[in-house]
């Protein structure tokens, strides 16, 4: 029989199993030790590492970047928006200095710095300078006009918005083509490098978007398929000086068309000329244009302006009334009252050229 001298040293084999297995145990408590003392070190750094302070940069930053703050963004996805364009090291270093300080925060493109600190991050947003490309177009506005707004904000010359041609900006059918009465007015924010193209679509699918629940059949009643519609809409919108005068000047305007009266908009005329002023004389019924509505009854061949959607409700929606004419009596006021005889007009007339007499204004 061979037998292991091991078994045998400290007085026989017996012992030596007992020897055995004390050695395994206190391999296991090492290692059970070693298991406590790691994971104390563990949570010892993750606790130390939640008291310590984020990474940040320091400063002011340098160079510049663009940014855009989408509508219902959080402090954290503008913050995480800001991290991916380097203007910032750190979301939470931005979020604590943040707070509750962007709650004001518009949608749009912001201008900033790379690599700045969290808290000037925080001021520069709060910066009205900072916002960029934006633009306010204003009810009412011919499309020359609009191209000009959108020229400035984002320095892109009007010749390039002339340029587009209009079939690639998806108009709806009633537009026949024309962009004239289809680029809806309202605050836009312009994305940078935008083409004019890009911008004029935009506007064009906003025209769509704030009209989807409109229902212009109701036109049908009044003899008006959807293009002319946006026309009367055009007009009306042209001349309202008051939101309340949309329904009263629709009005005016079917009941001219009704008894098959010229409609005399001075807007249309002005629109022929690409003029404006509010002293439109004699001598600017001469021109020799379907839009001159002095001379052709009926509307005008499309839309003089681009409308609002008050305004094509109204086209649509006109107030009861007998009124055959309306005089913007003092434009400062944007004061406009309305008249069902011509005896009445010439009162209303004595009144504007009276405020004409008291308000010069330059001859165009």
């Amino acid at each position: 029989m061979v037998v292991d001298p091991d078994l045998w040293e400290e007085g026989g084999p017996s012992r030596g199993r007992r020897r055995k297995r004390g050695g395994a145990a206190v391999v296991v408590s090492l290692l059970f030790l070693l298991a406590v003392i790691g994971g104390g070190l563990y949570f010892g750094y993750d606790k130390l590492q939640g008291h310590m302070p984020p990474p940040d940069y320091t400063g002011q930053g340098t160079g510049t970047v663009t940014v855009e703050v989408k509508k219902g963004d959080s402090t954290a996805h503008v913050g995480r928006a800001l991290q991916k364009a380097g203007a910032i090291r750190s979301v939470e270093a931005f979020t604590n200095a943040a707070g509750a300080k962007l709650q004001t925060l518009q949608p749009g493109f912001y201008q900033v710095r790379k690599e700045m600190s969290a808290e000037s991050a925080v001021t520069m947003l709060l910066s009205p300078d900072s916002r960029i490309g934006v633009v306010h177009v204003p009810e009412g506005r011919w499309a020359s006009e609009v191209y000009a707004l959108l020229s400035e904000a984002a320095n892109i010359p009007v010749k390039e918005f002339e340029k587009v041609d209009p079939a690639s900006l998806g108009l709806p059918e009633s537009a026949k083509g024309k962009v004239e009465g289809y680029l809806y007015p309202g605050r836009y924010d312009l994305p940078p490098h935008a083409t004019a193209a890009q911008l004029l679509t935009m506007m064009v699918d906003r025209f769509k978007q704030e009209t989807q629940k409109v229902d212009f059949s109701q036109g049908q009643a009044l003899g008006l398929d959807p293009a002319e519609v946006v026309t009367v809409a055009s007009l009306i919108e042209a001349e309202a000086g008051r939101p309340e005068d949309r329904p009263m000047i629709s009005r005016v305007l079917h009941n001219r068309l009704k008894i098959d009266m010229p409609l005399q908009f001075d807007p249309a005329l002005l629109y022929a000329w690409q003029k404006r002023t509010i002293d439109v004389r004699e001598r600017h019924q001469d021109i020799d244009s379907p839009y001159n509505l002095y001379r052709h009854k009926g509307l005008p061949p499309g839309p003089i302006s681009n409308p609002g959607v008050a305004a094509i409700e109204a086209a649509m929606s006109p107030a009861d009334g007998k009124w055959l004419y309306f005089v913007t009596t003092n434009p400062t006021e944007r004061r406009t009252e309305y008249a069902a005889s011509y005896d009445e007009f010439l009162k209303l007339k004595a009144k504007f050229d009276q405020w004409l007499r008291d308000n010069p204004q330059p001859q165009n």
